[in-house]
């Protein structure tokens, strides 16, 4: 009874700690513009933004270390540089843009105050959290979410159950695969790696449960936040597709300010307020007591480190979180590009069995996305018509996927190689 109570409590911190600004005014917008091709940007997004992410939560399961672990079969070199990299990008871009969210939507329309006033309230709030993480994950799981669920909830099923218009055409020319690349915008691929070693280490913190229960609680509390994240982000992607053809909009966070008060009437914006006040809170806290618990680890376990991440961290986020929501994400594009695609194949390569997943494997495997993920990230210091030959000779390159198949490629002969040496092993043995 106490397993299944601290599941469901895992649970619901799973989901508000992922469910942050990305998450609100992505899939709207995004369903907006795919129009009748709303299914296949649903199907790609939940690929990137709550299949991956959720996947790296049963990798945690497994291994109940840090993100340390994710990386270590590459070399322990690369581990630490992908950690120490992967937090950086964490406080420097989702964790400052949960603040300018709430700002542009949540604040900025019914108070007289200016965005560095905001964000430094918000992440002196955020501080005291994450300096009381002890009892982080049941504020959270008990009381924060439950409330944004059912705010959600409301705004999507009267969306839903109003009259529908004619959808329009959808704007992209492969809907699946702008899908999948708006998903990245979310970070839950790094939230993932980053929030379930925020989730094994409070458990730990609790001394009550052995490896075998918290890895079963987590891995069902995964997929409770799963189906969650996939029931919100559907009913948000099919909202906006309801109102293509109704609606003239320009811009992310104005569609969700349109669609709240458009079901809600007057009092919808400050059901959005509260929505957006809370998501992108809780999505901040996890950020920076991951990053906190990371540094504490480096050094030595030392509570010092911990404390003085955590007060870095928040400083950053009231720095940056001044920008508007349009700019931080501009800028993450590039960033993105280069870091979620060696993410994601971390994530797949450490929840496969072992025998399929050496170290020669991880090493070949990363290699290969990042070789093949650099003309991803050059479009955006590159004119592209430049880069053309190139990406005309890679598979799904257009697309801005042209990492998959070397990956796949890569991973399926290292496989067959090792395989073979081992036949051979045993034969001669």
């Amino acid at each position: 009874m106490k397993q299944s109570k601290q599941t469901l409590v895992i649970a619901f911190a799973l989901f508000s700690l992922f469910f942050g600004a990305g998450n609100l005014i992505l899939p709207p917008y995004l369903g907006y513009n795919a129009g009748d091709g709303w299914f296949w940007v649903l199907i790609g997004f939940s690929i990137s933004a709550v299949f991956i992410p959720i996947l790296a939560i049963y990798g945690h399961a497994k291994l109940q270390g840090t993100i340390l672990d994710f990386a270590n079969k590459v070399s322990p070199t690369f581990a630490v540089l992908f950690s120490i990299l992967i937090y950086l990008i964490a406080i420097a871009l989702p964790s400052p843009r949960t603040a300018s969210v709430t700002y542009e939507i949540a604040i900025e329309p019914f108070f007289q105050i200016s965005s560095l006033e905001l964000s430094s309230i918000y992440f002196a709030l955020v501080l005291v959290f994450v300096l009381n993480r002890n009892r982080m994950l049941s504020i959270i799981g008990k009381f924060l979410t439950p409330l944004i669920v059912c705010i959600l909830l409301i705004i999507i099923c009267l969306g839903l159950f109003t009259e529908v218009a004619s959808v329009r055409d959808s704007i992209f020319n492969n809907s699946f695969a702008e899908g999948i690349l708006e998903g990245y915008q979310t970070f839950d691929a790094i939230g993932g790696v980053v929030i379930g070693g925020v989730v094994v280490i409070s458990l730990s913190l609790q001394g009550k449960f052995n490896y075998e229960e918290k890895k079963r609680m987590i891995i069902r509390s995964g997929l409770f936040a799963g189906l969650g994240l996939f029931l919100i982000y559907g009913g948000l992607i099919v909202l906006g597709a309801h109102n293509s053809n109704v609606l003239v909009i320009d811009n992310r966070t104005e569609l969700l300010s349109v669609l709240s008060i458009q079901n809600l009437g007057n009092i919808g914006n400050v059901f959005l307020s509260v929505l957006l006040a809370l998501a992108c809170f809780t999505t901040a806290v996890g950020i920076v007591t991951g990053t906190a618990d990371f540094v504490k680890g480096l050094l030595g376990n030392s509570q010092k480190a911990y404390i003085i991440t955590a007060i870095i961290a928040c400083v950053l986020g009231v720095l940056i979180g001044q920008f508007n929501v349009y700019y931080i994400i501009n800028v993450a594009l590039p960033v993105l590009m280069f870091i979620y695609p060696i993410t994601i194949v971390l994530i797949i390569l450490n929840v496969l069995p072992e025998k399929w997943a050496s170290n020669l494997v991880f090493r070949g495997v990363v290699l290969a996305t990042f070789i093949f993920s650099i003309p991803d990230f050059l479009k955006f210091l590159i004119a592209e018509e430049n880069l053309f030959p190139l990406k005309e000779m890679i598979p799904l390159s257009q697309y801005s996927l042209g990492w998959v198949l070397p990956a796949v490629v890569v991973f399926l002969l290292l496989n067959l190689v090792s395989f073979g040496n081992k036949k051979t092993d045993t034969i001669n043995s």
